[in-house]
């Protein structure tokens, strides 16, 4: 497996593992036979037949190590020290003020705005990206569930690809679905020898409910709860949640009770 930064190893754990190579080497030399390599270096079967494979083709020198996998880095002393700085300086230095939080995506834009070179979300930020790429999978978190930073769902945060909340002027609506039983747990008492402990808890029923509900949010509105609960009474042919068309009656409901168009965050 090939690792960046270095391969994941030190100079002195590469040429480790070059010696083991050519002990390797010198027992296929023997007649050593892979499997047999393998029980004597403790290595695993496969690196033993790949090992044998190159050396089959050439010899003890494709046994050598070829240093550090990877591109070198481009952060040279001089910028280490100049980031090492200005990261010293804070967040707010360089224009984030909510918070005081550095993030990847964040060292990576002070590096871009004062070098012009992008880079990659790598563990040093030391492999520029190809021109017109871009990085795969989600970014580096940003931070939008922590306290304060709500506001940024209606600010088109939440759907960058597309139409935003906002843009349609529609309540941001979160749904979910939750059972609750409403009988004490079982646990052990204790009372004087010869007196029968009698503990009262109030339970009817199955014990149990379902609970569907949405949480509503719009720009410059109060948030709303709307939900809907379902009482189980062990009855025969009795429901055991809500439906298709339970939460088709709570959208409706949803819908007329907020007088506006809804974007359905769901929770599967």
């Amino acid at each position: 497996m090939r690792y960046p930064d270095g391969g994941g190893l030190t100079a002195k754990q590469r040429a480790r593992r070059e010696q083991v190579r050519f002990e390797a080497a010198q027992l296929f030399v023997q007649g050593v036979t892979p499997p047999q390599v393998a029980r004597r270096l403790r290595v695993s079967r496969k690196s033993a037949y790949a090992w044998h494979a190159r050396w089959r083709d050439g010899g003890v020198a494709a046994l050598q190590s070829k240093g550090p996998s990877g591109r070198p880095s481009r952060m040279t002393p001089d910028w280490r020290a100049w980031l090492a700085a200005e990261l010293e300086k804070g967040p707010a230095a360089h224009g984030w003020v909510e918070d005081q939080r550095w993030t990847l995506a964040r060292v990576a834009t002070v590096i871009a705005r004062r070098f012009h070179c992008p880079f990659q979300f790598g563990a040093d930020l030391a492999h520029p990206a190809p021109d017109g790429l871009h990085r795969a999978g989600p970014g580096a978190p940003g931070g939008r569930t922590r306290r304060g930073r709500r506001d940024r769902l209606d600010q088109g945060d939440l759907a960058p690809g597309g139409k935003t909340v906002r843009d349609q002027d529609a309540w941001l609506c979160f749904a979910d679905e939750s059972g609750q039983m409403l009988r004490p747990p079982k646990a052990r008492t204790w009372s004087r020898r010869g007196h029968t402990p009698l503990v009262r808890a109030r339970a009817a029923g199955s014990g149990r409910i379902s609970l569907a509900g949405l949480v509503c949010r719009k720009a410059g509105r109060r948030t709303r709860l709307i939900f809907r609960m379902l009482v189980h009474h062990s009855r025969k042919g009795e429901k055991k949640g809500f439906r298709e068309k339970d939460f088709a009656s709570l959208l409706d409901a949803a819908h007329q009770q907020l007088g506006g168009n809804i974007v359905l965050v769901w929770d599967n």
